[in-house]
């Protein structure tokens, strides 16, 4: 037997992605930084993506740093073999492996697929 949710339900439900629709900031990015402990090319990847995102996208970003010495199973569930690794995951998947040290790659994953930058 097939239970169907009643009205009120759908309604609470809609009216919860209304809510969450409206606090999604507009061309938000999320990146996620993988990371091997703290080296030097490690703390270099996270100062350099955290200043270029403050810079380029004021605000409108979502940086998640994971360190794949803390959480080994991301790498082989995200297919991560290299660190640090870049990965944009939104608005369309991008990776970039390195210390982030060549800005005109590290820009590259800040501008639009009609090739022009986020920012205004």
């Amino acid at each position: 037997m097939i239970k169907r949710r009643s009205t009120s339900d759908r309604a609470a439900t809609q009216k919860a992605f209304e809510k969450a629709a409206a606090r999604r900031k507009p061309d938000a990015h999320l990146f996620r930084l993988y990371i091997a402990g703290g080296s030097e090319r490690s703390l270099r990847a996270v100062k350099r993506i955290k200043e270029i995102c403050e810079r380029e996208l004021e605000g409108l970003y979502t940086l998640e740093i994971i360190d794949l010495y803390q959480q080994p199973a991301r790498a082989i569930a995200d297919q991560i073999v290299a660190a640090p690794t870049l990965v944009r995951r939104l608005p369309e998947p991008i990776r970039l492996v390195g210390d982030l040290s060549d800005e005109e790659k590290v820009m590259s994953l800040f501008r639009s697929r009609s090739g022009r930058s986020v920012k205004k």
